[in-house]
């Protein structure tokens, strides 16, 4: 996040996951005090520098409403009037690229009853996707734009899905493989899925179904090889090495934890937030506790944002 901006929070993006040096990314402020623009922050060195500036519009309140295309520096932005704006290379020259009801009288859109739109990636390969929750049972909404038009890049689900409501929570693409987190079912019957593809949507790997047994999901992370990690409410955590992997828990997480990481040699960091004090916490694969390994004081002028 750029200094300066007026913002609650911020998002950070670059391009195809872990990225030589040489390479545009971007990283996103929500709006926040009902602005109708979004701070927008850029980088071409991996954040050794960043340069501000405005979008022209203001960023849906979802985790994956901006990506970044692998090596072109297109970014791809999910708006909070339900459309999405393509940029050119560096972000720049923005244009509309579809909205919810264009795409939902899509023949793809309609195949799944397209509702909201939840998230935006690019494939490996640079192609933009579309996520969102479909009325059709057992469908799931992923949508590819190519040859200028829509086709449906959703994982095909198991009969066993057939009668079930389906959204997905979180598209995103990191170190090549395009990860998809997919919620089914409703209520306390809410079961989570991950599913990972390499190849645009063509083809996909499908985990096990993690049931939520009446939790909350509060935050999800990708790492390499289709690892998948979430946060529940009630302080519990269950990672997944691979689509075709089990769910495993994870040891109690540090008390304020918001999120985890991978891990650059493997395993999960936990960031936990208690006031202006970031920490994080290392957990060694196979590992059965916690490690403290930083803590952080965020220097925060309160009242500056509402």
């Amino acid at each position: 996040m750029a200094p300066g901006h007026p913002a609650r929070g911020g998002q950070q993006r670059r391009p195809g996951g872990r990225q030589p040096r040489r390479g545009l990314g971007g990283g996103r402020v929500p709006a926040s005090q009902e602005l109708s623009f979004s701070p927008l922050a850029t980088t071409h060195d991996n954040g050794a520098a960043w340069t501000p500036g405005l979008f022209d519009a203001a960023l849906a309140d979802v985790p994956d409403a901006l990506a970044a295309a692998p090596g072109s520096g297109r970014l791809l932005a999910l708006l909070t009037s339900g459309g999405a704006e393509l940029s050119g290379p560096g972000g720049t020259a923005w244009t509309r690229l579809a909205t919810r009801r264009a795409l939902a009288a899509s023949a793809a859109g309609g195949r799944c009853g397209l509702g909201r739109l939840t998230a935006a990636a690019f494939s490996p390969s640079g192609v933009p996707l579309l996520a969102g929750s479909c009325a059709r049972p057992g469908t799931a909404g992923v949508f590819a734009y190519a040859g200028g038009t829509w086709h449906p890049a959703s994982p095909a689900l198991p009969a066993s899905y057939a009668r079930q409501k389906v959204t997905v929570l979180r598209l995103t693409t990191t170190s090549g493989t395009t990860m998809a987190l997919l919620a089914a079912g409703t209520g306390s019957a809410v079961r989570l899925l991950a599913a990972s593809s390499t190849d645009g949507g063509a083809h996909w790997a499908l985990s096990q179904p993690q049931p939520l047994h009446s939790a909350r999901l509060t935050s999800a992370s990708f790492g390499p090889g289709g690892a998948v990690a979430i946060v529940l409410t009630g302080g519990r955590g269950e990672t997944i090495t691979g689509a075709a992997a089990a769910w495993r828990p994870l040891p109690a997480l540090p008390p304020g934890t918001v999120t985890l990481a991978p891990g650059l040699t493997g395993g999960w960091v936990a960031l936990a937030v208690h006031r202006t004090r970031l920490a994080a916490w290392r957990l060694a694969p196979g590992g059965a506790t916690w490690a403290a390994t930083q803590t952080i004081n965020v220097p925060v002028g309160f009242g500056s944002s509402g």
